[in-house]
């Protein structure tokens, strides 16, 4: 691709802390109408506080435009919007691992409580599409997606996933449970049964078996997952007015409302204080031996979820 067809977007990089590097990184490729959006965050690529606050200001301007994007000095209806990571072999680990643990050793309910929300706040918006009825977003999977990883995947319309990567919801291995949407998007996908099944499994996939199972929506071969998303964006370009109708429809026959997703943060923050030392021992476990891979740079999910025993 020529370089010259893709720009970046600006949005608002300003932190309580002043000026500082954005860690969502967001491209606009005019030709068919995409965004690109990469999570690019410092330190373990979770969803961290300053990651979560650096996606709602891009998509909260999304919202605001009605889906359209600035770019030459005009706003542009964009047509697909794109999810992925710049980390090597990581989409995105999920939730802040070494936050809850100090959160619930001190009890903090309601800071708890406000991470879950800040969580959703970002989750929501894109299961309904940014209310842009003429947008279709999409998951590019070219790595691990753990967790809240797992279940942001899981929020877009289509999901696009290289042979490589491994996909679950390991939170049942230290005694607790995803609560940011995954019951609500899997059961979507593949009906509640499946969904618990795979809950309280605690199991980590390879996309393949995923893709059989109903959940990934393409399989890529390693390495090519933009080309393969922009194939399947080429392919269904004469047939999108159509496919959006269809996926609108999905989200009325199943919806997902945002007060049900409220309800399932105040169960997962009561069951995540009632956690024992001996689940917080656990999650120390894979908060260390998270940062052991990213020092390693080329650990395997299966390293990360042996600290699981």
């Amino acid at each position: 691709m020529n370089l010259s067809e893709v720009v970046n977007l600006e949005f608002p990089r300003k932190s309580a802390y002043g000026l500082r590097k954005t860690q969502f990184d967001v491209e606009f490729e005019p030709g068919n109408g995409t965004i690109w959006a990469w999570f690019n965050p410092v330190g373990t690529p979770c969803f961290s506080l300053s990651l979560l606050s650096d996606i709602r200001a891009h998509d909260s301007m999304l919202e605001t435009n009605n889906g359209s994007v600035p770019h030459g000095g005009k706003l542009h209806k964009a047509k697909y919007y794109v999810v992925g990571s710049k980390i090597p072999g990581i989409f995105n680990l999920g939730g802040d691992l070494a936050l809850f643990m100090m959160l619930i050793k001190a009890g903090e309910r309601e800071a708890l409580a406000h991470y879950a929300k800040l969580c959703i706040d970002n989750l929501y918006p894109r299961i309904r599409n940014y209310h842009s009825p003429t947008l279709t977003t999409i998951s590019l999977i070219q790595g691990d997606a753990l967790g809240g990883g797992f279940e942001t995947a899981l929020s877009s319309d289509i999901l696009v996933a290289e042979e490589s990567a491994q996909l679950g919801l390991p939170e049942i291995l230290f005694n607790l449970f995803p609560g940011m949407g995954a019951f609500s998007l899997l059961a979507r996908r593949i009906g509640m049964r499946a969904a618990e099944d795979l809950i309280t499994s605690g199991r980590i996939l390879p996309a393949k078996e995923l893709h059989a199972m109903g959940v990934i929506d393409v399989l890529a071969k390693d390495g090519e997952g933009e080309d393969t998303v922009r194939q399947w964006i080429g392919e269904h370009q004469k047939r999108r007015n159509g496919l959006q109708a269809i996926f609108a429809a999905r989200r009325e026959v199943q919806p997902i409302e945002r007060a049900e997703l409220d309800r399932i943060i105040d169960i997962w923050v009561d069951a995540a204080l009632r956690l024992e030392e001996r689940d917080l021992k656990m999650i120390n476990r894979i908060v260390r031996s998270q940062s052991r891979r990213m020092d390693a740079n080329n650990g395997k999910v299966t390293e990360i979820m042996r600290a699981a025993g």
